[in-house]
């Protein structure tokens, strides 16, 4: 394993939270991936998802969190922040930059509403400040789906919801396959997570953000629809909004600048 790279598990009361970490920089990013969280964690992923961040490594040592692993039932956003501003304290990460995509976005307002202290700068990334209602229609089908089980229509249905139309036409075919290899053995975690995103909503406290705000989006987000980010950028003081046009709820990773764009504002003085 490259020195850069890591795979890790911190202690969280009476359970615990897989990390990666990759570069070994002074200053901390933080970034909280979205529902697929719910269906596989981070662990031992480092080499896989360490990719996109190499330009960080010099400056930065990048964490990536997955969700707590023993998390209960009725365990809402505001929940996961607290546990995450936990889990970085016990890791010596008094402050950092934090990057939150999709639900992970919801997470990271959460975490700079509740502990401003702990957040040097802040990008939400195709992300809302409650479940609106594209939101409620689009993780509801999912719901449905993960009850019955119908992994193949669930990964489908993510994948059609996520990327843009020239993305679709060229890897359409891959998506029932990668379902195959995919399927969690139980969807009591993801259904938790759709949970809390079902009952999520800060529309009230967006004004309590006060670090440095990036909020970044796709033109055509057929997850979380394209108000979200206007109301995020309309509720939070001196917000930059930046809009990939033709890009959907995939824009971090269809986007080829998204990652030099966020180093970037985080190297920002």
């Amino acid at each position: 394993m490259d020195k850069n790279l890591k795979n890790g598990c911190v202690k969280i009361g009476d359970t615990d939270m897989y990390y990666v970490s990759f570069g070994n920089g002074e200053k901390k990013l933080v970034v909280l991936p979205g529902l697929s969280d719910g269906l596989a964690t981070v662990k031992g992923k480092a080499m896989v998802l360490s990719p996109p961040y190499k330009k960080f490594f010099h400056d930065f040592t990048v964490y990536m969190f997955s969700r707590k692993n023993d998390i209960p039932k009725g365990y809402s956003i505001k929940d996961m922040a607290d546990d995450q501003v936990e889990a970085m304290k016990n890791l010596g990460i008094e402050r950092a930059c934090v990057l939150g995509v999709s639900q992970g976005g919801m997470i990271a307002q959460c975490i700079a509403i509740r502990h401003p202290e702990a957040v040097e700068r802040l990008i939400l990334t195709v992300t809302a400040p409650y479940a609106n209602e594209v939101i409620k229609k689009v993780v509801s089908s999912w719901i449905e789906m993960a009850d019955r089980g119908d992994h193949r229509m669930l990964m489908v249905d993510t994948a059609e919801k996520m990327y843009s139309d020239e993305f679709l036409q060229k890897n359409r075919k891959y998506f029932p396959v990668i379902a195959r290899f995919t399927k969690p053995s139980t969807y009591d975690r993801f259904l938790k997570n759709t949970d809390a995103i079902m009952n999520f909503d800060v529309r009230d406290e967006l004004s309590k953000i006060s670090c440095p705000t990036l909020i970044i989006s796709g033109s055509d987000d057929k997850t979380v629809g394209n108000d979200a980010a206007g109301e995020l950028s309309d509720g939070i003081a001196g917000s930059e909004l930046f809009v990939y046009e033709g890009l959907g709820h995939g824009a971090f990773e269809e986007a080829k600048d998204f990652y030099d764009r966020v180093l970037e504002f985080c190297l920002r003085r």
